[in-house]
């Protein structure tokens, strides 16, 4: 048995480190805002009608 409790206590470990790190980033670290352009085709802006 104690080597359960020792591999549960090593997995209860990294999981802390994981959220831990995720915790951090998430209030430690402020977005950059930024200008996007997206450039856009003509032809699917006015797309030509198919003359029969």
């Amino acid at each position: 048995m104690p080597t359960l409790f020792r591999f549960l206590f090593i997995v209860a470990v990294i999981a802390g480190i994981v959220y831990g790190g995720m915790a951090s980033l998430a209030y430690l670290v402020e977005p950059r805002e930024r200008d996007v352009t997206v450039r856009i085709p003509s032809e699917r802006l006015n797309p030509q009608q198919q003359q029969q």
